[in-house]
């Protein structure tokens, strides 16, 4: 079947089918995955002061997830390949969801460092590795889109799991003499292990498998990704792996991917301590969840219109550094405000809304340059340099609240200079357009239909 005998609509009606079927259950898993990965910060309200953690212990457990995240993600992803993604994202999800809920067993910062590592390890290579998935299924110019409406589950993660850790840690402490926090774990761990168990039974390895499509589809959706490997092979000759670490570029959207992840898990470990530390009755764990749900609310709605905005537009750079500086606005509102309530609400909101605009914006500037094998090599360095940031941020916050005796100003201002080099370094980029040639050469290429 060539383009000219497939109808537009029906071409559509297979994506469209193909979308329903598989992005309400991978947004279920990253949702899940994203809980698991962040509800510590509202365990830690219990937790340090039972097991006598200090705000540099916790900040560093935090933050150690990312050493185990780093070094087995691009292993993770091979095996992958190799072994398909059905089974290994039933694994990862399974593991990460028996260690999510062992750490309910903490109980010294050794133990504590240990079961954060192996939680980054057994998480390893899931987002690549459902990015990777996506490509089986849908070409460049319907994937972006599907991807957007992947990542939404970050805020929703937030927005859906903040009142249920609140309210866990609040209405089971006690339970069988266990503490609110170690039910946190074990009952937050348990869906991931269900939802790895049903991808084993409902998730296909790619569109050969999925018994749902037509023959007719089935030849579509085959034949579209066979057009883009093969443009794609054309293209390396331009932009070979080595391309990638050449350019200039991709270290300076590295450091600012880096700046911006600091940013994001510093605030998104902390914040149920930032909200309790406002006022809030210290047991009242529901008011702490509650009120985390307006700055991820207000953030899910943000990037939806920030991303549409950049592609209505055309526009990139602008639109990602915008979102940077919304986060310094709010970092520096938090320093100054201390704890009154309202203000500070807002100056988390302000950091939440600019961390998702800039993140759904972000990762359109390298593919702006970037093609072919460069491309692959070029996001996963960025990708793996930036998430070392998700180590350095919540570790950062807590060594200087350690060190000013519970202090978050200095922190605050720390964390929005990072913002500042990273806006400044996106704002300075030279010209992220190929050149001249490239273009011309782009062109005269064949474009499938």
């Amino acid at each position: 079947m060539s383009n000219a005998d497939v109808s537009p609509d029906f071409e559509s009606r297979t994506y469209r089918k193909v979308a329903w079927r598989l992005i309400p259950f991978l947004f279920i898993c990253y949702l899940v995955a994203f809980l698991d990965r962040v509800n510590v910060g509202f365990a830690k309200l219990q937790m340090a002061p039972d097991l006598q953690f200090s705000d540099a212990v916790y900040g560093f457990g935090a933050g150690i997830f990312f050493i185990g995240y780093f070094i087995f993600e691009v292993p993770s992803n091979l095996i992958l390949e190799r072994v398909g993604a059905r089974v290994w994202i039933a694994r990862i999800m399974v593991t990460w969801g028996i260690v999510s809920s062992a750490m309910m067993f903490t109980d010294s910062a050794t133990t504590f460092y240990l079961l954060r590592f192996l939680l980054g390890v057994a998480e390893a290579g899931f987002f690549p590795g459902i990015i990777l998935y996506l490509t089986y299924w849908f070409p460049a110019s319907r994937r972006a889109h599907t991807v957007a409406l992947f990542m939404t589950a970050i805020a929703i993660s937030s927005v859906v799991g903040s009142p249920i850790s609140g309210a866990l840690m609040q209405f089971m402490d006690g339970v069988n003499d266990w503490r609110g926090w170690q039910w946190l774990f074990l009952l937050e761990g348990i869906p991931s292990v269900l939802v790895g168990l049903l991808v084993l039974m409902l998730l296909p390895d790619g569109p050969q498998s999925a018994k749902w499509l037509t023959p007719a589809e089935h030849d579509l959706i085959e034949r579209h990704l066979r057009e883009e490997y093969e443009a794609k092979n054309r293209l390396v000759r331009r932009h070979s792996f080595a391309d990638a670490f050449r350019d200039a570029r991709v270290w300076a959207l590295a450091a600012v991917y880096f700046a911006g992840v600091v940013c994001f898990y510093a605030v998104s470990f902390w914040m149920p301590t930032i909200i309790q530390e406002l006022g809030v009755d210290k047991s009242d764990y529901l008011v702490v969840g509650l009120l985390g749900t307006i700055p991820w609310g207000l953030a899910a709605i943000a990037m939806v219109y920030w991303g549409r905005h950049s592609d209505r537009t055309g526009e990139r750079r602008w639109h990602s550094s915008g979102g940077l500086v919304l986060v310094i606005a709010g970092m520096i509102m938090l320093a100054i405000v201390g704890k009154d309530p309202i203000p500070a609400m807002t100056g988390l909101s302000l950091v939440t809304v600019g961390l998702m605009s800039w993140l759904v914006t972000f990762w359109s500037l390298p593919t702006a340059f970037l093609s072919g094998t460069a491309a692959a090599a070029g996001i996963a360095w960025i990708n793996s340099v930036g998430n070392l940031g998700g180590q350095f941020g919540p570790d950062l916050i807590g060594r200087i609240r350690t060190a000013t005796g519970g202090a978050s100003e200095a922190a605050f201002y720390a964390l929005a200079v990072v913002a500042l080099l990273g806006a400044l370094v996106t704002i300075l980029l030279p010209k992220l357009k190929p050149n001249i040639s490239d273009i011309k050469a782009e062109y005269e290429q064949p474009v499938p239909d």
